[in-house]
């Protein structure tokens, strides 16, 4: 109550943050005249002018309202726009390391070069991201001339460029691309063998588009890199089978026999389904049917309980994923991804932990081979590297709270450049699908006569074709966007406000290409000729006219009409689809079919409302506008979301444990390739371990010391025979100071013997391979250990203060590893031959043919060597993944 009066008194903080910002707006609009007057030498001069001031210590805020006037004079002469005060509101807000929400059409590519240019001054590098290689291309296309004007250079990374392609790219001052892109390249920058293969210089400012949709939506799905593991994948087609036999529990049904009389659930079901928590569980029931049909005793006993793993992933296969929803099977035979918020494919995404084989064997498909991870980051943590992350979106502010949380960053509402006159109707509900559909159908045609054109926005590919047949019955001529048409994406949306026009787009297919009423005569001349040319100007023109007229009609006839056909889990993703209409004041309304079958409504209380409309006797085409129900439908979308953001939130609580490994192992990989002579930090490791092993073998009284211990460990570790007479009456200290000695003898003669260059070369490559093979172990442990660790909240534990704990024990455990497998491959290496070996580059050391002579180590005549000993145990190896599943259970 007192929050709501002293808004309304002094305003809201984002009215007082813009009132502010309008002040320096106004001295930017003051010296407008003074750089109009620049011929295009001065104006291109402040460049240079500015990169002085920075470099005699001026800051960015001190130039930021001479740089902004600059790029608003440079855009006004080269691409013929000049910015409004609301985008260059915008592009302080964006300049401060805030989110700025713009609704549709207010021009956020265009207000986003304002704090670009102003973060390129440093030299650092500008990041920009968004959601797919189509808009970054076209973005960085559209605006490239403009900055080419102003002395700064920008590029463009996509998925299928080289290497070296690559970092040149990053070596621009503006580098566009999407957020799977940059957060590949820093996952690759951590595998490379040589500083010179990295691409990315570093994470200085980065603004990120639809900031929504890739910092939320996205950061449930970590970005991993992996390779192939084991093969498993017989037993994902077994289970296909298993899961096909199981019946499932229908917890509102009662199932009935030949004689009427009621089963209890308990005696039929065998596996429950939670649609709300996105759950499968096993019964009692269901686990001896099982047991059954594979004709074991104990599917839980420690020779089967892997199999737990293939059962419920093959029945979240069966109940949770569905074709032309969660995933599409393209002309090759692949399951491919659907995006649950844009209804763009997905390709070369992969379902992680067996889910994406378990969809395969359900759809009677080739199953791919199991993957190991080899690197992974979650988009969260990414994204949290930068000195500055900021980001632009139409819908924000209902999610402020968790981008607050989780990025530490403030949303701001922009003012519109002009008032939005869009109509938001109230929903219409009906008893069921059909009668929905039918409704819809009305309306669409009703729509078309009348000429406005719609935007059907619906949830799922099934629901397009579905309402797209309904059309077709009706001979009403359409548009469908979805994933199966995502080629002409950009062209079908930009057309998708003409006279009589009607377009089904998937939830927000489209996004990022503005709906003009009228048509966008840009993109009909471009399909003609090519852009520049005099042959295009004249194309342009006569289509400008043509767009022109048909605006006028689409205006009388009441601008775009947003047309969605179910609520989404998320109010922003409504928000998204109404904010298609209206943009720079256009006319336009937006309108919501529901019905009691949708999901949302079923899953909250959807049976209660059918059955008071039977009661009431309500026709199942009559339609229902009612306050509360909407307001329930609200309601039942902040559930939702406030439980995406609990597991959003569990997520990042996880990673942020690996994060901090993550960083000290990224941190130790660079030192490795940026230290010329690694000698001194070999030599510790050789001590460590030889510390570790005479400790082990000293552990008792001096009369209980086990030296068969320590003389099979020191031979087992580095190839070495010590003699047990001549440590007679030493103490352990002095045993360890002995053997050190021996071995760092053994390493100046192996160090001689292939040469000191090329022996640096050895000792880079091998410290990298241990590093790397260790790290890829410890992330499939951790990934191990947190799928046992959840079981702990059921004794009352906190499984999330536990992982921390145990994690810790296990990074231990692997930095102990690495030193002592390091100083092992370094004390093992074997020379022989005398052919001149000074030229051997890392590559030559790295691509070379194992071979075993006595598990050492061997530098030859073609420079071979193996990399893994073959007989090499690992002391304290981390449990499996069974072995730690068995362990949860005794400890609840």
């Amino acid at each position: 109550m007192l929050k709501k009066l002293g808004e309304k008194i002094f305003g809201t903080s984002d009215e007082r943050e813009i009132k502010k910002m309008r002040k320096v707006v106004e001295k930017i609009n003051e010296i407008e005249p003074l750089f109009e007057k620049m011929t295009d030498e001065q104006l291109q001069h402040k460049t240079v002018e500015f990169k002085e001031r920075i470099s005699k210590s001026e800051t960015l805020d001190d130039i930021l309202i001479e740089a902004f006037a600059t790029v608003r004079e440079a855009s006004k002469r080269i691409i013929g726009m000049r910015h409004y005060d609301v985008q260059i509101i915008g592009g302080m807000i964006l300049h401060k390391g805030s989110i700025a929400e713009m609704k549709t059409g207010e021009g956020k590519t265009l207000m986003s070069t304002l704090p670009i240019y102003l973060n390129a001054l440093t030299g650092k590098g500008v990041h920009v991201v968004t959601v797919n290689d189509y808009l970054a291309k076209r973005d960085r296309d559209i605006m490239a001339e403009l900055f080419e004007f102003l002395g700064l250079r920008s590029d463009f990374i996509g998925g299928n460029i080289t290497q070296e392609r690559r970092k040149i790219a990053y070596q621009a001052d503006i580098t566009y691309g999407t957020n799977s892109e940059f957060g590949f390249d820093y996952l690759r920058d951590n595998m490379v063998g040589s500083l010179e293969e990295k691409v990315q210089r570093g994470h200085n400012f980065v603004i990120v588009d639809e900031v929504d949709s890739i910092l939320i939506d996205e950061a449930r799905t970590p970005l991993i890199i992996s390779g192939a593991a084991e093969e498993t994948t017989e037993w994902y087609n077994t289970f296909a089978e298993v899961a096909k036999r199981l019946k499932r529990s229908y917890k509102t049904e009662e199932i009935k026999d030949k004689k009427n009389t009621v089963i209890p659930d308990e005696d039929w079901e065998d596996y429950e389904v939670d649609e709300k928590s996105h759950t499968v569980t096993i019964t009692d029931k269901g686990i001896k049917n099982v047991e059954r049909i594979l004709k074991i005793d104990n599917l839980y006993s420690p020779e089967y309980v892997e199999l737990t793993h293939f059962l419920t992933q093959a029945l979240k296969a069966k109940e949770l994923f569905k074709i032309d929803r969660d995933y599409i099977i393209n002309d090759d035979g692949e399951v491919i991804i659907v995006d649950e918020f844009t209804g763009r494919l997905m390709e070369g995404r992969r379902y992680s932990d067996g889910l994406h084989q378990a969809i395969e064997a359900k759809e009677h498909l080739e199953v791919a081979g199991e993957n190991q991870t080899l690197a992974s980051i979650t988009l969260q943590n990414y994204f949290r590297m930068y000195e500055k992350l900021s980001g632009m979106t139409g819908t924000a502010k209902t999610e402020e709270e968790e981008f607050k949380q989780i990025y530490n960053l403030k949303v701001i509402v922009v003012p519109t450049n002009k008032p939005v006159i869009r109509k938001d109707l109230p929903d219409v509900i009906y008893m069921n699908k059909n009668a929905k559909y039918r409704a819809i159908a009305r309306k669409i045609e009703e729509l078309y006569e009348k000429g406005q054109p719609v935007l059907v926005g619906t949830a799922s590919i099934q629901h397009s074709e579905e309402v797209s047949a309904l059309l077709k019955k009706a001979r009403i001529p359409h548009e469908i966007l979805n994933a199966k048409h995502h080629e002409r994406e950009a062209e079908i949306v930009s057309q998708a406000g003409r006279f009589k026009t009607v377009t089904i787009a998937t939830n927000m297919a489209g996004r990022g290409t503005d709906i003009k009423l009228g048509g966008d005569p840009e993109s009909f001349a471009s399909k003609v000729a090519i852009k520049g040319t005099p042959e295009y100007e004249d194309i342009y023109q006569t289509y400008m006219k043509e767009c022109a007229e048909n605006r006028e009609k689409v205006l009388k006839a009441g601008g775009l009409f947003i047309l969605g056909t179910e609520r989404h889990e998320s109010r922003r993703i409504d928000n998204q689809l109404r904010g298609r209409a209206g943009r720079q004041g256009d006319p336009g309304a937006s309108e919501f079919y529901l019905s009691l079958d949708d999901d949302l409504m079923r899953l909250f209380g959807g049976d209660k409302l059918k059955s008071m409309m039977k009661i009431l006797k309500i026709d199942e085409d009559e339609d229902i506008r009612h306050k509360q129900i909407t307001k329930s439908v609200e309601n039942a979308q902040r559930r939702i979301e406030s439980r995406n953001f609990s597991s959003r939130k569990s997520l990042i609580e996880y990673d942020d444990v690996n994060n901090t490994q993550r960083e000290a192992v990224y941190e130790q990989r660079d030192a490795i390739l940026k230290n010329e002579n690694l000698r001194e930090l070999i030599e510790g490791m050789i001590s460590e371990t030889v510390d570790v092993v005479v400790g082990n073998a000293f552990a008792g009284e001096s009369e209980e010391k086990d030296l068969n211990l320590l003389e099979d460990k020191l031979n087992e570790i580095f190839g070495y025979q010590i003699d047990l007479n001549g440590i007679e009456g030493k103490s352990a200290e002095e045993v360890s100071n002995l053997i050190y000695d021996d071995l760092i003898k053994i390493y100046d003669e192996k160090e001689k013997a292939v040469g000191d260059e090329v022996f640096r070369k050895i000792e880079r490559y091998i410290m990298l391979e241990v590093l790397d093979s260790k790290w890829r172990q410890h992330l499939k442990d951790l990934t191990e250990l947190r799928e046992g660790i959840r079981l702990r909240s059921y004794g009352q534990r906190n499984p999330i203060h536990d992982y921390k704990i145990v994690g810790y024990d296990i990074y231990n455990e692997m930095i102990d590893a690495i030193k002592r497998e390091t100083s092992s491959f370094i004390l093992k290496l074997k020379v022989r031959g005398e052919e001149d070996t000074n030229n051997l580059t890392h590559e030559e050391v790295s691509n070379v043919k194992y071979e075993h002579t006595d598990d050492k180590i061997i530098i030859g005549d073609d420079y071979q060597q193996e990399v893994i000993p073959e007989k090499l145990e690992q002391p304290q190896r981390p449990l499996s993944r069974r072995e730690r599943r068995e362990r949860e259970r005794r400890n609840i």
